[in-house]
């Protein structure tokens, strides 16, 4: 055999190696940025994950990560917090759109952080395509607290699909650097702020919009 076919044979393979490689690194940076700008399916459609975003420029290093698997008749929603101020109580919230004045909005539960301000908050509800907010007329509500309204508007259905993770505590909000001002979203309406939420997706396209039950 000559020599100098079997070095061009050698240095051909090589290139081939190398556009190969080449080739499956370009795929693998299109993925990656395919999940970014679209957050990924897991279950053959039967659960989502996805990230929630600071609210604003006071806590702009905290994070939220949510996953929500579908169970048929309900889903499970799984959040985790970090980078936030350690030990203090929020409060979670399914919401119609992720910034003010945030539309209907549903108390969905409490996370509570710990000595690193970590925390984590596991729910069970309705979490998909199908979650949405009805009064079809206006009825006598009760005052529990001085913020109540004694009836409820009426409206058609409306889809609450972002999230959104409010301080419990105004007093919380201010020793963070935020602001103090008083929201009514807690169980007696006097919370703070808002330091999560869902904007990174569309007013009208929230993540939970993604899954189908």
């Amino acid at each position: 055999m000559n020599p100098r076919h079997c070095s061009d044979e050698h240095i051909s393979h090589r290139r081939l190696s190398l556009l190969q490689l080449f080739a499956a690194c370009a795929v693998l940076v299109f993925a990656a940025g395919n999940a970014v700008a679209q957050p990924p399916s897991f279950g053959n459609g039967k659960g989502i994950t996805f990230d929630m975003v600071p609210s604003g420029a006071c806590l702009s290093g905290a994070k939220g990560h949510v996953r929500v698997d579908s169970k048929g008749a309900v889903e499970v929603m799984d959040v985790d917090v970090e980078g936030l101020p350690p030990k203090t109580n929020f409060d979670f919230f399914v919401i119609q759109v992720p910034h003010a004045p945030f539309g209907l909005s549903w108390y969905q539960g409490d996370i509570e952080t710990n000595g690193d301000g970590r925390g984590h908050g596991h729910f069970v509800g309705r979490f998909n395509i199908e979650t949405f907010i009805v009064a079809p007329g206006s009825q006598p509500a009760p005052v529990v607290h001085a913020a109540d309204a004694s009836s409820n508007p009426p409206t058609a259905p409306v889809h609450t699909y972002h999230l959104g993770l409010w301080f419990n505590n105004p007093a919380d909000a201010v020793r963070a650097g935020c602001p103090g001002t008083v929201t009514p979203f807690n169980g007696d309406h006097t919370a703070g702020v808002q330091v999560l939420n869902t904007s990174n997706f569309p007013d009208l396209a929230g993540p939970l919009r993604q899954l189908t039950p």
